[in-house]
């Protein structure tokens, strides 16, 4: 099979899968550098490169799911709380095996839409690689993510975007 197939297949075959379906088992460390290194491969105008990354696991990634749960419990309206999806919040989280907090660093030398097209190229390229390892993945991007500035000490011309769930399948 010659590149274009191989690559034609990748592409068809990506789709989101979420953690209720990850098995919980490690991604080998090599496998997860190559992932978050073909991020680094987007096409970005000036090389802005406007892509910014925080990679959780273990502690810190129970951390970031009880932080979220805290969000929705926080910022939802009494009478619209959800204890089922208060608990699924961290459930989720405890699933996958690595959450990368997907922001974009505004340049200023851009048009933002620029710089968060190269992003979402950036986060496709992980998909992909995901995608050719059998790996499972998911851009998710709930309301609660506008309140995770501090949490991620984004600087002040920087927003979040989404948190990318990675888990084995």
């Amino acid at each position: 099979m010659g590149k274009a197939e191989i690559l034609k297949e990748i592409i068809e075959s990506r789709r989101s899968i979420f953690p209720k379906d990850y098995t919980g088992e490690e991604i080998e460390l090599e496998i997860l550098d190559e992932i978050l290194r073909s991020a680094t491969f987007a096409p970005n105008h000036k090389r802005t490169k406007p892509w910014r990354f925080k990679i959780f696991k273990g502690e810190e990634k129970t951390r970031l799911g009880e932080k979220l749960a805290e969000i929705y419990k926080n910022t939802v309206a009494p009478q619209h709380f959800l204890e089922k999806k208060y608990l699924s919040i961290s459930e989720k989280a405890a699933k996958a095996n690595v959450i990368v907090t997907i922001s974009v660093n505004f340049s200023g030398l851009l048009p933002e839409w620029e710089e968060i097209a190269a992003t979402a190229m950036a986060v496709q390229n992980m998909y992909l690689t995901c995608t050719a390892h059998g790996i499972g993945s998911y851009w998710s991007s709930p309301g609660m993510i506008k309140h995770l500035d501090e949490f991620l000490n984004l600087e002040e011309n920087q927003k979040c975007y989404g948190l990318f769930y990675i888990g084995k399948i």
